[in-house]
């Protein structure tokens, strides 16, 4: 599949590609990954993102294993587009179909971007039992819980971007859509290691990095 620059980190100066060489799906699971990380120097660059702007539009993949005669990639894609075609957003879906896979599975991303360079996204798994269209109503649901809310981050990016925050030099600061325990676990956790405090005022998040920095390698002794 293709390979996709991390477009997040990118802005923080950190340039991270990751793709998927083999879907792997519950119970067994064996997906590979392969993730390709350039070297740092310099610390990671601050974000500042407090207003979340126009919407520019909307895309997804919908993906799935050995279940290309049930149409579950197509399925999930249409029920996507009629849900946000009633909120009056259209929606661009890339439906893949992979035979490659241990098993059977299949797994939905949508993601919305915004003229301020803010980037939120949903997703779900398929596991027996849940149809392609509960699928697609939960992760259109939770995008636009997400948007209505005025973040600049989805629910998930909110606590992964803790750690990247507070590795990096000066302030970073966006709006998260609501608490979560994994929020408060992230900050919890830079708190302990790096004795950094994040700070909270309604749902905007303020981390003062502590701008760690990458060695040169060729200074270091053999």
């Amino acid at each position: 599949m293709q390979k996709v620059l991390l477009p997040i980190l990118k802005r923080m100066g950190a340039e991270v590609r990751i793709e998927i060489l083999l879907p792997g799906y519950p119970p067994k699971g064996q997906g590979r990954l392969r993730v390709e990380v350039k070297p740092l120097r310099d610390a990671l660059q601050p974000l500042r993102m407090t207003e979340q702007g126009a919407l520019r539009g909307i895309q997804g993949i919908s993906l799935s294993s050995h279940l290309e005669k049930d149409r579950v990639s197509e399925r999930m894609a249409d029920q996507c587009m009629k849900l946000l075609k009633k909120r009056g957003y259209r929606v661009h879906i890339e439906i893949l179909h992979d035979e490659t896979a241990l098993q059977k599975g299949a797994a939905l991303l949508l993601w919305a971007e915004t003229e301020t360079g803010c980037l939120l996204g949903s997703d779900q798994a398929g596991k027996p039992g849940r149809r392609s269209e509960m699928i697609a109503r939960f992760v259109v649901n939770c995008l636009l819980e997400d948007l209505d809310a005025k973040a600049t981050t989805d629910r998930h990016l909110a606590d992964q971007l803790i750690l990247f925050a507070a590795l990096a030099g000066g302030t970073t600061e966006y709006i998260i859509p609501r608490m979560t325990e994994h929020v408060e676990s992230n900050l919890w956790l830079v708190e302990k290691i790096l004795g950094v405090r994040g700070e909270l005022d309604g749902r905007r998040l303020r981390i003062e990095g502590v701008g760690l920095r990458g060695q040169d390698r060729r200074s270091r002794p053999d």
